[in-house]
């Protein structure tokens, strides 16, 4: 059976469903294809339910410290993963829901169930149909990799996407990998209740980020009781007993890890590898990626890649992006560009840690002229008044010019705080504006005038 559309949008992932929106407002007639759950990795396996895994997880861990607050606990505290998912999966599956009936409804838009392949540069099939349009809209995201460890074929293991599903605590969880997730699944079950261990290649936390960053995130873990193991080469696993072993040759302890159950958060693997490609004439790159131009178009006229596909930004803000740029181009004349947005990013731990802009590392390594002001959360009221006072902020400055050049907050609320920046650097304006802001006491944004009034040379 063939069909014939304005526009094929592939994935109901963070951008496909908005666009879609845009396209039947504006006309258009919209196939939007959908292999398995609406809403891609952010509402069934990403954003929502570990955001909300970690609320859960908050609470345990704030009555775990009632005695720090004044508080005498009435009786001793275990927490039931059961409820704990069963709160998760109504969240997600709220969200799921109400995005498909929305979809499923939307005048203009027909919603298509099933795997889309290429045919051609302008056609695609999903099972007996044959779909044909001029504008072809990729929005695939990807799935947790597989990496080939030794023993791998051997030993029962979790991803980020299967670990959602267990409904009783691991009594020691060992986690391969030290990213976003397993460092926000690391705390999480730690907070639970469970024993956790990390095992990372890398020598230190957070590679890409500055060495304070990581030495506060590290000592949030350590805190605790999370057990690192950090430059672990050579790790293979085997099962020993029924249970997951991890082996490595570290240069301080090589014994191996031993847990209940194993975690692999070793990155992601982009949903590319089956859409045909090659028979509309793309090739994806190395690690899968669609390349596209700065308004995310491909090398073929008529397809565009939106989303983790692209390799332009692998969050759910980039992916919404993604889509608010290809509408404004296509359908309001407004040449918006993937290059005029900031870097933003956080890692959801507690505290969290947010970023705009540059790092120190590469500020240095430009050879950038610049200025640096730091607070520690010690010294913001808030942070005191809240009981959470580890980590701290940092803003970077152009010397000369008096641009700000990038910032670094790890600490309570710095997740939110971290906004103040980012509008001010979107809006171009300079340290100077910054220290003029007037903030509401008691927050731990009133402090960020202060860090941009304590400016010194970056030695």
């Amino acid at each position: 059976m063939n069909q014939s559309f304005d526009a094929l949008i592939i994935g109901a992932g963070q951008a496909g469903p908005s666009l879609a929106g845009r396209l039947t407002a504006a006309g258009w007639k919209v196939a939007l294809v959908e292999r398995k759950n609406f809403g891609g990795t952010c509402v069934n396996t990403g954003c929502t339910p570990t955001k909300a895994l970690i609320a859960s997880a908050k609470a345990a861990h704030t009555v775990h410290k009632a005695a720090q607050y004044g508080l005498a606990p009435q009786a001793p505290f275990k927490a039931d993963l059961g409820p704990v998912q069963a709160r998760k999966d109504a969240i997600v599956q709220a969200s799921r829901e109400g995005l498909e009936k929305w979809l499923r409804h939307m005048p203009g838009c027909t919603v298509v169930t099933g795997t889309a392949r290429f045919l051609s540069a302008t056609t695609m099939q999903v099972g007996n149909e044959v779909l044909e349009a001029k504008h072809i809209f990729l929005n695939v995201g990807g799935r947790p990799a597989s990496r080939p460890l030794p023993g791998i074929e051997q030993v029962p293991y979790l991803t980020s996407s299967t670990i959602l599903a267990l409904q009783e605590l691991p009594a020691h969880l060992i986690i391969v990998g030290a990213g976003a997730v397993g460092l926000e699944f690391a705390q999480m079950f730690r907070r639970l209740g469970s024993e956790v261990t990390i095992v990372e290649r890398n020598p230190r936390l957070l590679p890409h980020d500055d060495e304070d960053v990581a030495a506060a995130v590290q000592d949030i873990l350590t805190s605790e009781g999370i057990t690192l193991r950090l430059g672990a080469e050579c790790i293979s696993l085997a099962l020993e007993d029924g249970q997951p072993v991890v082996h490595v040759s570290c240069a301080e302890d090589a014994s191996p890890s031993r847990g209940s159950h194993l975690l692999l958060a070793m990155g992601r693997q982009l949903n590319t590898d089956d859409l045909g490609l090659e028979k509309a004439g793309l090739i994806a790159d190395a690690h899968g990626y669609v390349p596209v131009d700065d308004e995310l178009q491909t090398a073929v006229p008529g397809i565009w890649a939106l989303g983790d596909c692209n390799g332009r930004g692998a969050y759910t803000h980039t992916a919404y992006n993604d889509f608010e740029i290809v509408a404004a181009n296509l359908l309001d004349h407004d040449p918006r560009r993937v290059s005029d947005r900031l870097p933003v990013s956080a890692i959801y731990l507690d505290p969290p840690f947010a970023k705009v802009g540059l790092t120190e590392a590469e500020v240095r390594a430009a050879g950038t002229p610049a200025l640096v002001g730091k607070r520690p959360m010690t010294k913001v009221g808030r942070a005191v008044e809240k009981g959470e006072t580890l980590g701290f902020m940092k803003v970077l400055v152009h010397a000369e010019t008096d641009q700000i050049l990038g910032a670094s907050i790890v600490g309570v609320g710095g997740d939110e705080a971290i906004h103040c920046i980012i509008t001010a650097m979107y809006a171009r304006q300079t340290a100077a504006f910054m220290r003029r802001n007037v903030f509401i006491h008691p927050t731990v944004a009133e402090l960020i005038p202060t860090v941009f009034g304590e400016l010194k040379p970056l030695a």
